[in-house]
């Protein structure tokens, strides 16, 4: 049975659920399989050997997760090529791709996990009430351990950049 966290995090205040585990640093990296386009798909295992910031957004199409992820693409400049930044939403790989463009967004990697949720119930970050995935960071290391995790309490919240990029950067 799945692992259900009632009332983990809001949305503007209200309770919400998050299916899932909740991950810690220091624990493996679950695996998942998302979507990189309509034919292709990503797991973890495709970015081995790479420092990974894995930015979690519940849709590019809304101001907070616009910024995010415009926020990671400057920030992935000064990180260097041991480090892929990967932007996970349910949006479809379509929405994806024409939101990039629009944005201007080339350094950071988006992917779908509208198929099966597989990210969001593996990293515990799927949320129940709305088949979305929950404002989270997680730094994964090179030999993927989880070396930074910031679950949100509040959907419509920031996560803390400053804090993310640190973390990348205690690992290069």
């Amino acid at each position: 049975m799945t692992q259900e966290r009632t009332g983990a995090a809001t949305f503007k205040g209200n309770p919400i659920t998050l299916v899932g585990p909740e991950l810690k640093a220091g624990d493996t990296a679950p695996n998942f399989v998302v979507s990189k386009n309509l034919l292709e798909d990503a797991s973890l295992s495709d970015y081995a050997g790479k420092i990974k910031l894995i930015s979690v957004v519940p849709s590019l199409d809304t101001g907070v997760c616009d910024a995010q992820t415009r926020r990671f693409n400057t920030e992935a400049a000064g990180l260097g090529d041991d480090v892929v930044i990967l932007t996970i939403s349910m949006d479809l790989p379509f929405a994806q791709a024409r939101w990039c463009g629009a944005a201007g967004i080339d350094r950071v990697i988006t992917l779908s996990d509208h198929k099966d949720a597989s990210f969001g119930q593996a990293y515990g970050v799927l949320i129940k009430e709305f088949r979305l995935d929950m404002r989270s960071i997680f730094v994964i290391d090179k030999n993927d351990t989880v070396a930074y995790v910031e679950y949100l309490a509040e959907m419509a919240e920031h996560p803390n950049y400053e804090a993310a990029v640190a973390a990348v950067k205690e690992l290069l």
